[in-house]
């Protein structure tokens, strides 16, 4: 029946406010506001699921994120659809479909349910000793079975068409929770005048204020003082509020991630995006994260309606539903009396109240006895029956033998409340066990934050406000009061489920986790917690095992006579809860995936028939082939053009950094191996990085601007890692230093004019820079004009022939360029690409980082010995290179390699040997890093890395392909012009 659950004058949803939607195709009216779980629960509809390895029925069992059991498939329509949708938070909109998941052919009969007849052959950790015979039946039985039965939902097929959106955010105060602890420490930072972000879970915030009604502070309900406050901040400038946002992630330097649900709740989301990805990074975290409340773990205690007796009592006071019409309590701790108290004002019948303590408390007690409610204290639930719902238990007083059975059709249940660390724990925060309360708590913090409030197991309402307000650190005080001080709880197995009781008492629902299979772990040689946890399963669920991990520790520590604080705790991770693909993917998907990064100048070479090559993300110009020409002539004719009259290239993906800083001189010289303190401003030099290991990490030019300002260039491909490197030396080992860095790859447009007329072509069009030979050396740099616009211009050759670089704003690059390459074209010369650019730097010798470097080069490796300072005591890498090994003789180097038939181009990648008829498997002396046809040498020409290579110079090595062996003569690495006069022109 349509509301029968729903109890009028209860909760905080509007009647007139109606949205309908189906479950397993049957039509169900709700209220705005209601969750799922909520909308189905007042019709009556406990069973919303069934387990992964049993299949067994299951109902809610919490109203919150923590939910195991009552994972559902929400869409919209074919395309708009995400499985694995927790009931218990998603709202309901006007036209959901809701689907239960993990059944076949329908929720009430699900064929899977053999399962549970056949338990005792899946037992925990079944899957480690069988599958393994015959090992003919793996690819073709036991794998396809296995893959089918993998997973609760089944992924969407279509495309999502809905869209995703992610904000960067700073601020001095982020607060995790809504709560009254999280209000309070937010209300008193915001005072402070401090930029503040609250983020709540919820669609409301109160934290527990939204279901206990027992709470007054600052003399009115506690929920309406949340309500209150709520406003109080919304109207601060300085205060956001995110509702609907979880608190995913704590990353280092107090990086913070959270995932906001949109339009999730919305029937027409319209144009908005569907969730939002935030990315805060905050001065002073404070975790306000609450506790979640534990069940009992007996047998059979997973029947659907069975849940836990905070969220009874939020399915009541928030949303004006009753689990049942007669309710049964069991518990440990005196919170499940409150929610039996508003079960019974609220006119449900309370069955019994049954608490496994010899003594709760005696105003506890009275007040139930006032309300004509049973309790039976020292007594336990020691079984439950109902095939699709629970309908009776058994109850017997604890170490008895006579038991009760009573009819009910709901059971609440409370063990105690655990708090949350998760967020804590992930900022690698450091936790004591309260050893009183059993419990872990916050202990030693590693960033900046403070836990606050029931995550922190401050239980008494007024040091609870006091010590938010302190973590806020300003000055806001309340008066407050509950109707009932807390105490109680217990972790672990309850009477009937213990050592010698062979009964499904779960502990993770949605792994089919029982004590059992704890005990079990223990006996097969599990003694590490996170081999217990891999054995069984427990804990790894998409909850995380939030209501799990606690009974399992408590099992594990009984059944290893070992104190639960040595046992240890299983790591907490990110994300918190779930988080869509779609959320963390944003925009970055389609085109956007990989996307693809062009130079100012992309759309004129296009115009002149580029052909592009995929530089990392970069679109590169490869050559400029002309009317009938393939690849190979193309570049023949650029790599002739280029060293007889001019060619014109574009450089603008290589990586710019400016350092700029009264210590940037100090700085790049110990991020360098060279010197850099006696380079003059307005001149450049060549500089060699490594790591801390000795090895070279990239290289590049660095023009001096002045005293303070330096352009350093790095490989196109090394861009980000060294501006992270740099920053990160800058950061932790050199914080002392006064220097900036700002990445300027995206600001400069950068054109190379080289070859014999480069001057004649540009001069020209420069103003400001006297660019005779005698004025403007090989290696200068000077600001001036170009074309009317800035320019920072480069004398500096990549090609060995006299060389420009041209560095200009990149709104101005294709402009620049169309100028440079029309003069180039009128003398004769061409564009070239990047395959001309690798060849004729090779026939000078020049290397390319990552291309002829493997990450185990040192700078003498690679001819490039001379660019390590004799004169510097540090910089990174100085102590690496002075490692034995790195000195030894027979190390691989850099050398050229001619092979014996100059039409021969050796494969890059090509293995090299002495001998080529030495039986296998031979010993590699090294492998070829670079090889090619010169066509300005009339031969091919390579580079090797090569087993103490300079000494072999003279010596024949082979090459084995697959088709043929080539013959190589080893030899320096220069093959033209080896004076090098042609850099000057």
């Amino acid at each position: 029946m349509s509301g029968a659950y729903r109890i009028k004058g209860a909760g905080r949803l509007t009647p007139a406010r109606t949205a309908r939607f189906t479950f397993d195709g049957k039509i169900h009216t709700a209220l705005q506001g209601d969750t799922v779980a909520s909308a189905l629960l007042a019709d009556g509809v406990h069973l919303i699921g069934r387990s992964f390895k049993y299949h067994r029925p299951r109902g809610f069992l919490s109203a919150g994120p923590e939910e195991p059991n009552a994972l559902i498939d929400v869409s919209r329509d074919g395309s708009r659809k995400q499985p694995n949708v927790r009931a218990t938070v998603q709202e309901v909109f006007d036209g959901a479909i809701v689907s239960s998941q993990n059944r076949f052919p329908s929720l009430s009969f699900d064929v899977g349910a053999v399962n549970d007849f056949l338990s005792p052959l899946f037992v925990a950790g079944f899957y480690y000793k069988t599958f393994m015979w015959p090992k003919a039946a793996w690819d073709k039985l036991y794998e396809p079975i296995i893959r089918r039965a993998a997973g609760l939902g089944n992924a969407p097929k279509e495309g999502d068409t809905d869209h995703y959106a992610s904000r960067y955010a700073h601020c001095d105060v982020l607060v995790a929770g809504g709560g009254v602890a999280g209000l309070t420490a937010a209300l008193a930072a915001a005072k402070t005048g401090a930029k503040v972000i609250l983020a709540d879970e919820n669609p409301e915030v109160g934290g527990a204020l939204r279901f206990d009604t027992g709470t007054t502070i600052d003399g009115i309900n506690g929920y309406d003082w949340a309500q209150r406050t709520l406003a109080e901040l919304k109207a601060m400038p300085n205060v956001q509020v995110l509702t609907r946002t979880t608190v995913f992630g704590y990353y280092n330097h107090n990086f913070i991630g959270l995932a906001e649900r949109v339009t999730d709740h919305l029937a027409t989301p319209g144009h908005a995006p569907r969730e939002r990805l935030w990315q805060v990074r905050a001065k002073k975290v404070v975790l306000a994260t609450g506790a979640i409340e534990r069940h009992m773990v007996f047998a059979n205690n997973d029947r659907p309606g069975i849940m836990l007796a905070s969220a009874a009592r939020t399915y009541l006071n928030q949303y004006g539903v009753t689990v049942g019409h007669n309710v049964a309590v069991y518990t440990a701790h005196d919170s499940a009396y409150e929610t039996a108290f508003d079960l019974k004002h609220a006119g449900v019948e309370i069955a019994v109240i049954v608490d496994c303590r010899a003594n709760p408390d005696a105003k506890l007690l009275d007040e139930a006895r006032a309300l004509g409610i049973e309790v039976l204290a020292g007594h336990s639930v020691y079984n439950t029956a109902g095939r699709l719902r629970v309908s009776s238990i058994t109850v017997g007083r604890n170490g008895g033998s006579s038991k009760r059975k009573i009819k009910v059709d709901a059971l609440v249940v409370s063990a105690g409340w655990t708090p949350s660390v998760h967020l804590f724990s992930q900022s690698r925060g450091k936790l004591t066990y309260d050893r009183e309360n059993q419990r872990f708590l916050p202990d030693v913090h590693v960033q900046d934050c403070v836990s606050i409030g029931a995550c922190n197991g401050t239980d008494d309402l007024a040091a609870l406000i006091a010590e938010a307000a302190s973590a806020g650190g300003g000055a806001v005080e309340f008066s407050a009061s509950n109707a009932h001080v807390w105490t109680g709880g217990m972790i672990g197995a309850a009477e009937g489920a213990g050592e010698g009781d062979n009964v499904k008492a779960f502990i993770d629902f949605q792994h089919d986790v029982c004590a059992k299979d704890i005990r079990l772990a223990v006996r097969e040689g599990m003694h590490s917690i996170e081999h217990i946890k891999r054995f069984t399963t427990n804990g790894m669920a998409s909850d995380q095992g939030k209501m799990s991990n606690m009974h399992g520790l408590a099992i594990a520590s009984e059944a290893l006579g070992r104190d639960l604080p040595k046992v240890g705790l299983t790591t907490f991770r990110a994300p918190y809860t779930p988080v869509t693909f779609g959320t963390l993917v944003g925009h970055s998907r389609g085109k956007l995936f990989d996307p693809a990064r062009k130079t100012p100048m992309h759309a004129l070479e296009e115009a002149a028939d580029a052909t592009f090559e995929d530089v990392g993300n970069w679109k590169r110009a490869w050559f400029y082939p002309r009317a009938g020409e393939d690849m190979h002539q193309a570049v023949n004719r650029e790599c002739k053009t280029v060293r007889e009259t001019v060619g014109v290239f574009d450089a603008s993906t290589l990586g710019k950094i400016e350092v700029v800083g009264p210590d940037a001189a100090k700085f790049l010289n110990l991020l360098y191996t060279n010197a850099w303190g006696t380079l003059k401003p307005g001149r450049c030099r060549y500089g060699i990085m490594t790591r801390e290991d000795g090895f070279v990490y990239d290289d590049g030019v660095v023009g001096r601007l002045a005293e303070d300002r330096f352009h350093v260039t790095t490989t196109t491909g090394g861009a980000p890692r060294v501006l992270q490197h740099m920053e990160d030396y800058l950061q932790t080992e050199f914080p002392d230093l006064n220097v900036w860095l700002t990445s300027a790859t995206e600001q400069w447009a950068v054109i190379a004019v080289q070859g014999p007329k480069a001057r004649e072509v540009i001069a020209p069009l420069v103003d400001g820079i006297d660019l005779s030979p005698e004025a403007f050396l090989h290696m200068a740099i000077a600001e001036g004009t170009i074309c009317g616009v800035p320019t920072r211009l480069f004398r500096v050759s990549f090609t060995g022939e006299l060389g420009f670089e041209i560095n200009v704003p990149a709104d101005f690059g294709p402009a620049v360029w169309k100028e440079i390459a029309e003069r180039a074209e009128a003398v004769g010369g061409c564009l070239y690409g990047t395959e001309t650019m690798h060849i004729l730097r090779a026939e000078k010798g020049y290397i390319i980082v990552g291309q002829d470097t493997d990450g185990t080069v040192t700078p003498d490796d690679a001819g490039l010995g001379w660019a390590v300072s004799k004169k510097k005591t540090d910089f990174v890498g100085i102590r690496g290179l002075q490692r034995p090994d790195l000195k030894r003789e027979g190390r691989k180097q850099l050398v050229g390699l001619l092979p014996k038939n100059s039409h021969d181009v050796p494969e890059e990648g090509g293995q090299i040997v002495a001998d080529p008829n030495q039986p296998k498997p031979m010993t590699m002396l090294g492998h070829v890093t670079s090889s090619y046809w010169s066509e300005n040498l009339g031969r091919s020409i390579a580079f090797g890395l090569v087993a103490g290579g300079r000494a072999r110079i003279g010596e024949t090595l082979y090459i084995p392909l697959a088709d043929k062996t080539i013959a190589v003569e080893v030899t320096d690495m220069v093959f033209f012009d080896k004076e090098g006069g042609r850099i000057n022109g």
